[in-house]
Formats: structure tokens, sequence, C-alpha cells
């Protein structure tokens, strides 16, 4: 199955990977179908957002910082629970359109690894299912 690492040096950080999709879904021999990203960490995930303005991506973080601060009173005791509720909030999955080999994104989205156990080396996996 077609991947790439992602290496990211912050522990929350949100990390533009859809110029290493659009390049994996073009090596596919489909040219119409879906491509499936997924991300298989526990306290990662990968999400679509708006590409142009950079503190989109800051907004995020701010927002998941302060719905899931580190600081809460969490059972789990390696003490990175926030960011398997992160994780899990922000999901391990998207699904993109492809038509003649290209990402339909929308004009202003872009497709994001989402750390938030960092830093750590990551794999993002990319699986394109061609039309029938």
């Amino acid at each position: 199955m077609p991947r790439f690492e992602v290496q990211t040096r912050e522990r929350v950080v949100f990390v533009d990977i859809t110029t290493q999709v659009a390049a994996e879904a073009a090596r596919s021999e489909a040219r119409d179908g879906v491509v499936i990203v997924y991300v298989p960490h526990t306290t990662a995930g990968v999400t679509i957002n708006e590409n142009a303005d950079p503190s989109v991506r800051a907004d995020l973080k701010l927002a998941l910082e302060r719905l899931v601060p580190q600081s809460l009173p969490f059972t789990h005791l390696e003490g990175n629970a926030d960011a398997h509720v992160k994780a899990s909030l922000m999901g391990s999955s998207v699904t993109v359109p492809l038509a003649d080999g290209r990402l339909l994104l929308g004009t202003w989205q872009g497709i994001y690894f989402a750390e938030f156990d960092g830093p750590r080396r990551r794999h993002v996996l990319v699986s394109v299912l061609a039309a029938r």
C-alpha cells in the first residue's frame, strides 16, 4: 500500500500533506474514483480544512487545546491521554474524490496530518479506489 512518512517537530502541529497525497494518487493507475488517506496512529489524525490562511491551523490547535487540555485529571498513565482524545475527535481518515487523476478538493481546501503527541516520525497510508 502506498505510504509516506511525516516527521513532526512539535507536540501539537498540523502538517500540510496535500502535495504528498496528490503525488501518491497520481502514481495510481486509477484516473477516477476516491482517495482514502489513513493515519494508523492513536495519537494523530487527519483532516481537511482551509489551506489559504495558516491562521486556521493555529485556530484549530488553540480550540483543541482548550477543549482537551493536557492538564485534565486523566487516568491513562503515559501522559498523552489528551492526544488520544484529540485524535479521536479529529479522526483517522479522510476520503477525497479523484477525477482525471486529480484530487477534487475545494478551492481553499488542503489535507492536514494532525500530530498530538510529537515530535515523532509517523506514517500516512494512501489508498486509491477506482470508479467502475
